[in-house]
């Protein structure tokens, strides 16, 4: 079977769905159309799979949605002035506006929260979804945590 191996990324994307709405006199948080991808590639593999398996699906999914995105994006901290370099890889940064962390586990934990809490504080952005894709349905496993700048 010959199958391409090769994953979309940001820069297989043509002009991004914020730059098309930009154009339009409301505020989008692109969050319906991120758990709609979500959904999406649920419904198409499953549950039980590795998180890999998941943002790999996920990414197609983005690509075809017209969604910009940037995946394992390395996020910088600093400590009293000094570079502490990268501290954390954001699985998906969608539309340079949501982080999406996604999971494969039995339970998300407070700990994964406040993990993503700490990553929307450190990278500036506002809003990130926590998304758990061995919950059924996959809506259940999705935790928006918003940070309040």
């Amino acid at each position: 079977m010959n199958m391409n191996t090769e994953l979309p990324d940001a820069k297989d994307a043509k002009d991004s769905r914020r730059t098309q709405k930009n154009s339009q006199s409301f505020d989008d948080d692109f969050s319906h159309e991120i758990i709609g991808a979500l959904v999406e590639v649920q419904r198409v593999l499953g549950v039980g799979l590795l998180e890999s398996a998941y943002a790999a699906a996920l990414a197609i999914e983005l690509k075809e949605r017209e969604l910009y995105f940037e995946r394992e994006v390395a996020i910088q901290a600093s400590y009293k002035g000094y570079s502490l370099g990268a501290v954390y890889k954001a699985d998906f940064i969608v539309e340079r506006s949501v982080i999406v962390e996604l999971k494969a586990i039995d339970v998300v934990a407070d700990v994964h929260r406040a993990q993503l809490l700490s990553y929307l504080r450190l990278s500036g952005l506002k809003l990130g979804l926590l998304v758990n894709f061995h919950a059924f349905p996959v809506v259940k496993g999705i935790h928006r945590m918003v940070n309040k700048l």
